[in-house]
């Protein structure tokens, strides 16, 4: 089956796809962008580090840091003591850590990040603590000498701050220019309409290339193969509207013919 929509397709959005389909687009996105930034700028792939404590407990963001142990010595001579009691043995919750990674453009000559751009996923946009780090963080970039560009391709849980007037649509495109302050640009689509193409903001009179995710979506579901573990039969998560799920039922079957 080729890739059956126009634009997003709802199916891609499920919890457990779409952490893949997020690194594929990312990856894709900054070697698509790299051949037309080079050699002014460099498109360097960064990572946050979340880490969810129990299958049932939310997910904490924290950042990567380093800690410097000084360790020598010899050993410590430790005098017996009386028999022990016998502990118990138990398990402890099992910590997954998991990184998403997001794009940052930065100038070859000194090193200065000039645009970075976001692709949501399910963590940094449900309610708890890790949406409130993400928002924070998200302050940060808007109020710093940056472009900010923040993808959600994801109808699941709320929109973000700034992007009330795409809430009745299903997905958006966030564009903070640094030069326009307390303003920004939104693309706002539904699922029925192609991704819109936007140009990348970058430092002025520089040539700024056109980003087409709709292109590298339909791509990245090609080489992937993600007709192989996507079942057509059963409605997408979050669902859709009624009259979004009989037309999408009809590029379907059009579509396995």
């Amino acid at each position: 089956m080729s890739y059956p929509f126009p634009g997003m397709n709802p199916w891609l959005e499920d919890r457990q796809l779409w952490r893949g389909v997020h690194t594929r687009l990312i990856t894709a996105l900054g070697d698509a962008l790299s051949p037309d930034l080079a050699p002014r700028y460099f498109v360097d792939v960064e990572t946050h580090t979340y880490i969810a404590k129990m299958p049932d407990e939310p997910i904490t963001m924290r950042y990567p840091d380093i800690t410097v142990l000084e360790v020598g010595g010899g050993a410590v001579a430790v005098k017996p003591t009386a028999t022990h009691a016998m502990p118990l043995e138990i398990d402890l919750p099992f910590r997954e850590t998991i990184e998403e990674p997001y794009l940052s453009i930065r100038l070859v000559e000194t090193g200065e990040v000039v645009t970075v751009i976001e692709l949501l996923s399910h963590t940094n946009k449900r309610a708890g603590t890790e949406r409130r780090s993400y928002l924070e963080k998200r302050e940060t970039f808007l109020d710093a000498d940056v472009h900010f560009v923040e993808i959600d391709l994801l109808r699941a849980f709320g929109s973000m701050p700034y992007t009330e007037e795409g809430e009745t649509k299903d997905y958006r495109i966030f564009i903070h220019r640094k030069e326009t302050r307390r303003k920004a640009l939104l693309y706002i689509f539904n699922v029925r309409d192609s991704i819109p193409v936007f140009p990348l903001p970058l430092l002025p009179d520089d040539l700024e290339p056109s980003v087409d995710l709709g292109g590298l979506l339909q791509d990245i579901y090609t080489r992937a193969r993600y007709r192989l573990i996507i079942n057509y039969t059963q409605p997408p998560s979050p669902q859709l509207r009624s009259q979004d799920a009989e037309w999408a039922k009809e590029l379907i079957s059009s579509a396995t013919l």
